[in-house]
């Protein structure tokens, strides 16, 4: 079995429900204002990603009821990211061990305080491998779960076959997540790796909501961008 095959039986076997391969040279300029030339420098990122439970991303609005808030963040949240880095470690040591540098980055893990990011966009890499587009929300849109995934990368030197190209937006017209964001963070912006996140999004209104229904309810969730999604909501069968 060659590499990519072997990665992606790895990544699979204990329950990703997405997988793809970036090709990430055509957006070295963005990668390296975010992470700096020691993330710029991979060519291309194996992604993945885990579909999040519905029943618990419905949960969001009533989200102070019940407890939701403490169940959604430790399922939806924690849980899913944790077990997202374990298979991104597995990935990373199987590249290792064939002979290429391979990066893991953290699924959810902010690195940089003043610009509230971590080093690498997980969105970017599943944008570039086909899996789907970046939406208004920011968020990475899949046509079939929207945006209901958590995701992580590993990059690396290994010369993989892309698996995709980046995705035409289809949020047309749609201000779904516009409206519903409880601090008015969007602009309603498409994406564009040119511009800067702040023609699109107010990062720094975001967090200091989070900061601020964490130090009111003790558990900063929201997500409420993330469940207006249309896409996200089709009932499936």
């Amino acid at each position: 079995m060659d590499i990519q095959n072997s990665i992606k039986t790895l990544a699979e076997s204990p329950g990703t429900d997405y997988f793809g391969i970036a090709d990430l040279s055509g957006a070295r300029d963005f990668i390296f204002r975010q992470g700096g030339p020691e993330i710029a420098k991979y060519p291309a990122g194996v992604v993945m990603g885990i579909v999040l439970n519905d029943t618990l991303v419905e949960l969001l609005p009533d989200r102070e009821k019940n407890g939701n808030s403490i169940l959604y963040k430790h399922h939806a949240y924690d849980v899913v990211n944790a077990a997202l880095d374990q298979i991104a470690m597995r990935v990373a040591n199987t590249l290792q061990r064939e002979g290429y540098s391979a990066l893991p980055v953290a699924a959810s893990r902010r690195t940089d305080d003043a610009r509230i990011c971590g080093p690498f966009s997980h969105k970017l890499a599943a944008h570039r491998a086909g899996l789907g587009w970046i939406g208004k929300s920011c968020l990475l849109i899949t046509p079939d779960h929207g945006p209901r995934v958590r995701w992580v990368t590993v990059l690396t030197d290994a010369p993989l076959a892309p698996t995709g190209s980046p995705m035409e937006t289809r949020c047309g017209n749609c201000t779904e997540c516009v409206t519903a964001c409880p601090v008015q963070a969007f602009t309603g912006r498409l994406f564009d790796e040119n511009e800067p996140r702040e023609a699109r999004f107010d990062a720094a209104a975001c967090d200091l909501f989070f900061k601020d229904e964490e130090k009111r309810t003790g558990v900063a969730v929201c997500g409420m961008c993330l469940w207006a999604c249309p896409f996200g909501r089709v009932k499936r069968k």
